[in-house]
């Protein structure tokens, strides 16, 4: 992830004095994190500690964009306000894992919440546990932060077991129109089993307009490939002909450059 500006590094003091209090060292720092007693053992089993618990948060107004009534398109400014509100909540995250000291942050979600107090407010949160290598080692990805990984514990742990490291989260987003039908042609299509080509076009155009941004996130990472993929769409409060196509996953790279999975050995069955 980039940082979105330079305000979204800012920590709140009190979230200062939390963090101060679990950093590595001091007399009564213990750790905090969401990870289940499962994920725990296996991501201290992957050679990372558990540091805390870290979160970002921006409460974001979301602008008003009118679609035409019969065509498909992206609405280009939702779209640029989902990412940025998005990479606000991530970044500040990246921030406090920054001050833990962490190589990482695992099992991150990423939540939305409209608030009741405005009807065009809605908060983003990004929450994950910090993390630090047992050993030392080069685990922050290319732009110098620490990682981070969408993935479960258990997935994480495999993931490092096979020889690839996280580099971080990498998402794209589109915010579409989708155009109504016209009058004859609804009715037409009464009693018919038919394709509605304008919504398959639609459908199809935003997703791929989703998944085309989520890559070129990856190959600014200098990624191998993209792991645990998830294509969302998500309506929130647009009405029934906009939608939000959000895809997510975690780059990936190998650990060294010579790197490859061994491939399987068939055994077979002894035979008289």
């Amino acid at each position: 992830m980039t940082t979105a500006d330079p305000a979204a590094q800012h920590i709140p003091e009190d979230a200062m004095r939390r963090l101060a209090e679990m950093r590595p060292g001091q007399k009564t720092s213990l750790f905090t994190s969401d990870l289940s007693v499962n994920e725990f053992l296996l991501v201290r089993e992957a050679g990372f500690r558990p540091l805390g618990l870290v979160l970002g948060s921006s409460i974001y107004h979301v602008g008003f964009q009118m679609g035409r009534w019969s065509k498909n398109q992206e609405m280009d400014r939702l779209s640029q306000a989902m990412y940025h509100a998005r990479e606000l909540a991530m970044s500040r995250m990246e921030a406090e894992a920054d001050v833990l000291g962490a190589d990482g942050i695992v099992a991150v979600r990423l939540e939305i919440e409209f608030k009741e107090f405005g009807s065009d407010l809605a908060e983003f949160i990004a929450v994950g546990t910090a993390v630090k290598a047992d050993e030392p080692g080069e685990w922050r990805n290319n732009t110098g932060k620490p990682f981070t990984s969408d993935l479960s514990g258990q997935d994480f742990w495999t993931l490092v077991q096979a020889g690839y490291a996280p580099l971080g989260m990498v998402m794209g987003t589109c915010v579409y129109h989708i155009a109504h039908q016209r009058f004859r042609q609804m009715m037409g299509n009464i009693g018919q089993n038919v394709e509605i080509p304008q919504y398959t076009e639609a459908l199809y155009d935003a997703r791929e307009l989703a998944m085309s941004r989520m890559q070129a996130e990856a190959e600014q990472l200098e990624a191998e490939g993209i792991v645990g993929v998830q294509l969302l769409s998500l309506p929130h409060r647009w009405g029934g002909h906009t939608t939000e196509f959000f895809a997510i996953g975690t780059a990936v790279k190998p650990l060294r450059d010579d790197h490859h999975i061994a491939k399987p050995q068939l055994v077979l069955p002894l035979t008289d």
